[in-house]
C-alpha cells in the first residue's frame, strides 16, 4: 500500500497533471523530436503560451519549466541540465546576473556560446538571418565535443548521436540540438533577422538612459529595441563585427576542395558501405593511382562519412579539373580560376560522383544529390589556400557611460582547415573561452584591461589545440580554460598590451600586478620542483664520472668547458660510440665535436 504524506497525497506516485501541464507535454515531445528549425521554434513557442512562460534569465524561466512540465521524458533531460547548472563556476545562475548579450548568428558556435552564457544567469538573445538550418555537410567530432553534447541531453534529442564509434553529425542536426537545449534553458531566438550594424548610446543621456543596440533587418523588429552590454560575433567568416577586429591571412599552396552530399535513403544497401573517415596520397599511393587510371580524377585525400546524407569531402588537383572539364580556363589567380563562370556546373557533379563511385567501390545504389538551401544539388568547390584568423578575440567599448564587451567565436575568430577535422572542436572551445571573459568582465568590472589581457592569453592557444594536447580528463572540463588547457599561462598577453582593445573616453589606470594566477597543472610542478634541491643535478652528473679518475665535475660551467665530463657521460651508457682514450684535454675542439 502506498504511504500517505501530510496533506494526503501518495507519496511515490505520480501527481495528477493539470489540462495545461498535459498539453504542454505533448507539445513538449513534439519539440523534442522536431527535425526543422521551424518546427522546433513554433512548438516551443506553443508550449510557452500554454505554460504562460516567456524567455528570460536563467533563474526565472528553467526552474518555472521544470515544476510545469513533468512528464517522464522531461524529467530525464532536467537531470542532464540540472548537473551542468549545478557547476560552481555558474554559481546558481547568478555569475553574470543583470547582464544581456545579443549573438550574431544561430550557427553551432553561437548556440554554444548562447547555452553558457544563459547558465551563468544573463539575459541572452541570437539573431539568425535564416529561418531553416540546411546546412548539410558533416562534422568531424573530437571526444571531448561528444563528451559536452552528451552531458547537455544530446542523446535525448538525436537517439543516433555518436552510436558506437560513430564520431561525427551533421551540421544541420548539431544546430538542432543546441537549438532545443538553449530555448530549453529560457534563450530567446529570433528568426529572419539580420544583424546589420552597431548603434553606439545618444550623447544625450539626461532624459532616459539608453545603452548599446542593433540595427537590424527587418528595422522594426522588436530586438531593435533591445540594450546589451556584450556583443558576440558567430556569424561565419563573414563576420559582421569587422570593427576593431583585424584578420591576418595564412596562405599556403593551392588548395581546391569539393563537398557533394547525395540523397541518403537508409536502404539495406546503403548501410552495407563502408565509411571513409580519412585516406590521404602520402598513406594509400595506390588507391588514388588506380582512381587517377580509372576516373581520370587525381585527388590528394578523401572523406566520406554517413549521415542524414551521404557526405563526401575531398581534396583535388587542379590539372585533373582542367582535364576533366570542371574548370573551364586556367588562370594564376585563385578566385578567377574558381570563379562560378569558370567553373562548370554539371562536369563537377559527374567529378563529385565518379569520385564517389570509386571511392565506395560502387556499392552505393543510387548516387542522387541532396538539395542545398538555394534548392540547388549540394555540391560546392572552394578555396582554402588561404585561410584568416582574427588579431584579437576581445575589444571593450565605453560610451557616455555604458560598456560594451564584444568577442568573436567560431570560423570569424580562427577559420578551421578541414581535413584537421578542428572547425567544430576549436569553435566549442571559443565558445567557452568567450563565456569565461563574459563571467570575468562581470566579476572585474573595475579591472577591464585584465580582463582582455585574459582573454587575449587563451585566444593565443587556440590555433594550436589537439586532441592530444588538451587535459585527458573530460569529466573535469567546465567554463573555467585552466580545466581544458593543461599549459595554460594567463599572463601571456599583460594589460599593458591590451589598451588598444579598449576604447574608452574613461582613463583607465593600471592596478599593480596581483600573484600570478597557476593552473593546476602549474601548482603540481611547482610542489615537485620546491623538493629538488638546487644541487642535485650537479650531484647526479659527479656520480656519473666518479670511475674516471682523470674528469673532475666540481661546478656547472667551467667543468664543461673542454667537453670531457659530457664526453665522459656519454661513455658510460655507450661506450661504443666514443674512445675516451683518445681525447685531450688540450684538443677542446674534437672533444665537443664527439
Amino acid at each position: 500500500m502506498a504511504m500517505r504524506g501530510a496533506r494526503g497525497t501518495p507519496t511515490g506516485l505520480p501527481q495528477a497533471m493539470s489540462p495545461e501541464s498535459a498539453l504542454a507535454s505533448d507539445i513538449f515531445d513534439q519539440f523534442v523530436s522536431a527535425g526543422t528549425f521551424k518546427t522546433a521554434l513554433s512548438t516551443y513557442r506553443q508550449m510557452c503560451d500554454v505554460l504562460q512562460l516567456s524567455p528570460s534569465p536563467l533563474p526565472v524561466f528553467y526552474p518555472r519549466l521544470k515544476v510545469k512540465l513533468r512528464s517522464w521524458r522531461a524529467a530525464s533531460l532536467w537531470a542532464k541540465l540540472d548537473k551542468r547548472a549545478a557547476h560552481k563556476c555558474y554559481n546558481r545562475g547568478k555569475a553574470c546576473a543583470g547582464m544581456r548579450v545579443l549573438i550574431i548568428g544561430g550557427g553551432p558556435c553561437g548556440l554554444r556560446t548562447a547555452i553558457e552564457a544563459q547558465l551563468l544567469g544573463a539575459k541572452v538573445v541570437v539573431l539568425e538571418k535564416r529561418d531553416r538550418f540546411s546546412r548539410n555537410n558533416v562534422l568531424h567530432l573530437w571526444p571531448f565535443v561528444i563528451h559536452d553534447l552528451r552531458s547537455l541531453g544530446a542523446k535525448k534529442f538525436f537517439g543516433k548521436f555518436c552510436a558506437g564509434s560513430i564520431d561525427h553529425i551533421s551540421i544541420r542536426q548539431l544546430q538542432l540540438i543546441l537549438l532545443k537545449v538553449a530555448l530549453l534553458l529560457g534563450v530567446e531566438v529570433h528568426e529572419n533577422v539580420t544583424f546589420k550594424d552597431l548603434l553606439e548610446p545618444p550623447e544625450d543621456q539626461s532624459m532616459e538612459k539608453i545603452g548599446w543596440r542593433a540595427q537590424v533587418l527587418p528595422a522594426d523588429h522588436p530586438a531593435s529595441q533591445y540594450e546589451f552590454d556584450v556583443l558576440i560575433g558567430a556569424d561565419g567568416k563573414r563576420n559582421t563585427l569587422k570593427a576593431g577586429f583585424n584578420r591576418r591571412e595564412f596562405r599556403g599552396k593551392l588548395a581546391i576542395a569539393i563537398t557533394a552530399n547525395f540523397m541518403n535513403r537508409h536502404t539495406l544497401e546503403e548501410a552495407r558501405v563502408q565509411e571513409i573517415s580519412g585516406v590521404a596520397f602520402i598513406f594509400n599511393q595506390r588507391f588514388f593511382q588506380d582512381m587517377k587510371e580509372s576516373t581520370g580524377i587525381d585527388l590528394e585525400n578523401i572523406v566520406y562519412y554517413k549521415d542524414d546524407t551521404h557526405y563526401f569531402v575531398m581534396t583535388a588537383k587542379k590539372q585533373s579539373l582542367l582535364e576533366r572539364g570542371v574548370i573551364i580556363d586556367d588562370y594564376s589567380d585563385t578566385a578567377r580560376l574558381l570563379s562560378p563562370d569558370n567553373v562548370d556546373r554539371s562536369a563537377l557533379k559527374e567529378y563529385a560522383r565518379d569520385a564517389a563511385d570509386f571511392a565506395t567501390g560502387y556499392a552505393l545504389p543510387c548516387l542522387e544529390f541532396a538539395v542545398n538551401h538555394y534548392g540547388q544539388p549540394d555540391v560546392a568547390m572552394f578555396d582554402f589556400t588561404s585561410m584568416y584568423a582574427a588579431d584579437n578575440a576581445s575589444r571593450l567599448l565605453e560610451r557616455h557611460g555604458h560598456w560594451l564587451l564584444q568577442g568573436l567565436v567560431g570560423d570569424s575568430l580562427l577559420e578551421p582547415f578541414w581535413p584537421t577535422g578542428s572547425g567544430c572542436a576549436r569553435g566549442f572551445l571559443s565558445s567557452l573561452d568567450a563565456a569565461w571573459m563574459i563571467r570575468s568582465w562581470a566579476a572585474n568590472r573595475d579591472s577591464p584591461l585584465h580582463v582582455l589581457a585574459e582573454r587575449e592569453s587563451i585566444y593565443r592557444l587556440l590555433a594550436q589545440t589537439t586532441p592530444e594536447n588538451l587535459s585527458k580528463d573530460m569529466a573535469e572540463y567546465s567554463l573555467n580554460p585552466s580545466s581544458r588547457y593543461p599549459n595554460l599561462n594567463l599572463q601571456t598577453v599583460l594589460p599593458s598590451q591590451v589598451r588598444p582593445l579598449c576604447r574608452t573616453d574613461i582613463e583607465i589606470k593600471l592596478p599593480p600586478p596581483g600573484p600570478r594566477l597557476l593552473t593546476d597543472m602549474q601548482r603540481k610542478r611547482r610542489r615537485r620542483d620546491s623538493i629538488i634541491h638546487p644541487d642535485a643535478l650537479l650531484s647526479w652528473c659527479q656520480r656519473q664520472v666518479a670511475l674516471y679518475s682523470k674528469i673532475k665535475i666540481e661546478n656547472m660551467t667551467s667543468s664543461w668547458k673542454d667537453g670531457l665530463a659530457l664526453c665522459a657521460i656519454l661513455h658510460r651508457y655507450r661506450p661504443d660510440l666514443i674512445d675516451l682514450d683518445e681525447l685531450s684535454t688540450a684538443d677542446v675542439a674534437t672533444n665537443n665535436q664527439q
